[in-house]
């Protein structure tokens, strides 16, 4: 593990960027950039125009490391170069941003009132792919819709993922997103908090985790794992709240910093000029991150 990296994972200041539409979502992601179905015809396509987009955002002077701690890249955008440079070397040697990268296949389908994730044949070898990148950590994504058996089901599968993922030598980000339109989101997460303190209580001496949450209903709900010692840094999804309500939530929440994905990139389109992009990027970055530093 690079020691530069983890000193920034862990006091750095700044967000993380979360630029990680794996297949599924790309297509909802380009369309929103300006970029319509009708504007590819294949899969492969349709990944060129997210790397160009993505290459658009990472290399525009307003996407820097001072504001900026880290950014999750998915596996196609790991492999994947800017300026003829590897991403997660780019990211790093370049702008000075800890590189993450999504590890999980997307969701399986609901039961008990949540989703765990679809199996990861293969997990060891692409991790390896990772660390021989420079990557420094991996993120994997779940999803809670309501309390009970189900989300236990999603806090322990999170944890197992986690453990394969430390012995690697990498830093997971465990994400089990409570969905906001939940009817029962503020019980939820309640059970979700004594799950994942139960979770890092267990976690070897040397070892830390990131946790990746949904804004919780009760401002600082999540102080106790904020604070915990394997707990290397709590970052918030913004969830479908918009920019300026997840900005909102998140400076409520002392020692929690943003992990956004869509609300990073709300009103950045293929169709402005660099003038322009580079102004809708940097007041965002600013926003996010003056939001962050609470």
């Amino acid at each position: 593990m690079n020691p530069e990296q983890l000193e920034k994972a862990r006091n750095g200041a700044g967000f993380i960027a979360a630029l990680d539409q794996s297949g599924g979502s790309t297509p909802k992601a380009l369309k929103l950039y300006g970029i319509p179905e009708d504007a590819y015809s294949n899969e492969d396509e349709m990944f060129d125009l997210v790397h160009e987009m993505r290459t658009r955002i990472i290399t525009n002077p307003a996407f820097d490391g001072d504001r900026i701690m880290g950014t999750i890249l998915f596996e196609q955008t790991m492999d994947r170069q800017i300026e003829g440079r590897p991403t997660a070397d780019y990211l790093w040697n370049v702008k000075g941003i800890v590189p993450f990268l999504k590890i999980d296949k997307g969701l399986a389908e609901e039961k008990d009132g949540a989703q765990t994730m679809k199996p990861m044949p293969g997990l060891d070898e692409l991790l390896d792919r990772a660390v021989a990148n420079g990557v420094f950590g991996t993120k994997e994504r779940s999803v809670i819709k309501l309390p009970g058996a189900g989300l236990d089901a999603v806090v322990e599968q999170q944890f197992e993922v986690a453990r394969q993922v430390l012995a690697k030598g990498l830093v997971p980000i465990i994400e089990p997103e409570v969905d906001i339109k939940s009817p029962k989101k503020a019980e939820a997460e309640e059970q979700l908090k004594a799950a994942l303190l139960a979770g890092v209580n267990q976690l070897g001496d040397d070892q830390q985790v990131m946790l990746k949450l949904t804004l919780p209903d009760t401002d600082n709900l999540y102080r106790e794992l904020v604070e915990h010692p394997k707990v290397l840094r709590v970052v918030a999804l913004s969830g479908g709240y918009s920019r300026a309500e997840a900005c909102e939530k998140l400076a409520r929440n002392n020692g929690v910093i943003a992990s956004f994905s869509r609300a990073l990139t709300e009103g950045l389109t293929a169709q402005q000029s660099d003038d322009e992009f580079t102004a809708t990027l940097d007041a965002a970055i600013a926003e996010i991150a003056k939001a962050s530093a609470t």
